[in-house]
């Protein structure tokens, strides 16, 4: 089972607001089985709390369900046999008879299916917390994973709760630099590998747990029509978009490399201007991000942009399980695993290998290793087809840093840096006279002379 690794900081928050003299009103959202509910309860644990999860059900249920609850939290047997047709009783009750000089900490998640059950909702809760929980020493927390209605019924600028919120927690993946906690006995490159199928998701890192070998991994827990992932993609989308085909067709599509606003429209065969809502959407969602050279001046007007599939485990199903369906649902599981095995490595492992190491990057500038207070990192490329893995920028040194990313099994050589110096001199950017950096990643380690030279010269630096 996975444990409770890291969230730190959204753990602080929520201390934080706990301690806030009078009430405290916190929104927590975030994509499916990020592990928002196992931090609600982490924190919740040793403190007066009532939990509630909303239920796709009519307002009523939903109502008579919480009554209930909130006749066990204060030991009242008589409520349950009572009929609320409003919600405002229920919780002046729990505020009259439940406070205490603990802190109440009232929970509901999944909050967004009450108003999807009544429109209406936000507007009662609003009115919920104005004249009665904003009064008293309550904590409030809203959860929701559907991050489009959490949007539009909490979180948004018409939304009636807004500006009521003390404080927000957008839950993400977990990065990959606590994947030593889940997997203790594993090599630096089987976590990559385990990584770029997982991608940080908390589920998916316990269902992965048990497994010694990353193709087992992904036959029992992703090829087999039984396993809990094979539909896993439309478990995501289905309550978040409608129209989940269109949707289905442009993260294919960019799945398979086509990046390009113009080349995704071209593979759909559909004009460019109808795919900038669905596009915005998916990034919206955190499915997908649009992408910049890093040296752009004006990313939001950029016509160099291209889209990725910014969640590792639907760039890996879409690229590899997706196009295996028919195969994988007649029986012939081999034949998928066979042809992924062949291209696992060079086609998505090395890619997020990459991001990695773009991370990796930051971490050693606040180290002070690499001696450079980087304000912007990402990826580098031209019209000609020359692309830099890593480039690092600080407009307050003048300086830049070029990285280069082997996810290779032998040790890289002289030539590879030789290569990132050739092309770094087509990166306009910065004054004449900037400081540049260079610094390599690989999985394999270095040869002896390339390590002799970067002893040599103090702008070059070597990471395995």
């Amino acid at each position: 089972m996975a444990r409770f690794v890291d969230r730190v900081s959204e753990m602080g928050t929520l201390e934080q607001e706990y301690r806030r003299d009078g009430s405290s009103f916190v929104v927590v959202y975030g994509r499916r089985r990020v592990g928002k509910t196992t931090l609600i309860n982490e924190f919740c644990r040793g403190k007066s709390a009532l939990y509630y999860l909303a239920t796709e059900e009519s307002e009523a249920q939903n109502r008579m369900a919480f009554r209930d609850m909130v006749a066990d939290y204060l030991g009242n047997p008589l409520m349950p046999q009572v009929a609320f047709g409003r919600w405002e009783p229920l919780f002046e009750m729990l505020v009259a008879e439940g406070q205490s000089s603990e802190k109440l900490v009232l929970v509901i998640d999944e909050f967004q299916y009450l108003g999807k059950a009544n429109e209406a909702f936000p507007s009662i809760f609003q009115r919920v917390w104005d004249t009665i929980l904003s009064r008293h020493n309550v904590m409030v927390i809203l959860c929701g994973s559907l991050v489009t209605l959490m949007s539009s019924q909490v979180l948004d600028y018409e939304s009636p709760l807004y500006g009521r919120r003390t404080a927000q927690i957008h839950m993400r993946a977990l990065p990959f630099s606590y994947y030593h906690e889940f997997f203790k006995k594993k090599s630096r490159r089987e976590l990559v590998e385990f990584y770029s199928v997982t991608g940080g998701i908390p589920k998916y890192i316990e269902l992965f747990e048990d497994d010694a070998d990353i193709y087992r991994a992904i036959s029992r827990n992703i090829l087999n029509p039984d396993s809990f992932l094979f539909d896993e993609p439309t478990f995501l989308l289905q309550k978040e978009v409608t129209e989940i085909g269109s949707y289905f067709s442009i993260i294919k599509a960019i799945a398979a490399g086509n990046q390009r606003v113009g080349a995704i429209a071209t593979r759909l065969e559909v004009s460019q201007t109808g795919l900038s809502r669905h596009l915005k959407t998916l990034v919206s969602l955190d499915v997908i991000e649009r992408e910049v050279p890093v040296t752009e001046k004006s990313p939001e007007n950029s016509k160099k942009s291209l889209y990725r599939v910014k969640d590792n485990f639907l760039q890996f199903w879409f690229q590899f399980v997706q196009p295996g369906l028919s195969y994988l649902e007649s029986g012939h599981e081999k034949v998928v695993l066979e042809r992924l095995k062949k291209s696992f490595v060079d086609r998505h492992v090395a890619y997020v290998y990459e991001e990695i190491c773009r991370g990796r990057l930051w971490e050693l500038s606040a180290e002070g290793v690499v001696p450079v207070f980087l304000e912007k990192v990402g990826r580098w490329w031209d019209a000609h087809d020359c692309e830099i893995d890593v480039v690092g920028l600080s407009e307050s040194d003048n300086a830049i840093v070029f990285g280069e990313c082997k996810f290779k099994t032998r040790p890289i050589g002289v030539d590879v840096l030789t290569e990132l110096e050739e092309k770094s001199r087509n990166v306009t950017w910065g004054s004449p006279n900037r400081v540049e950096f260079f610094v390599l990643f690989s999985m394999s380690g270095f040869s002896d002379a390339l390590k002799a030279l970067a002893d040599e010269r103090a702008d070059v630096f070597l990471f395995e």
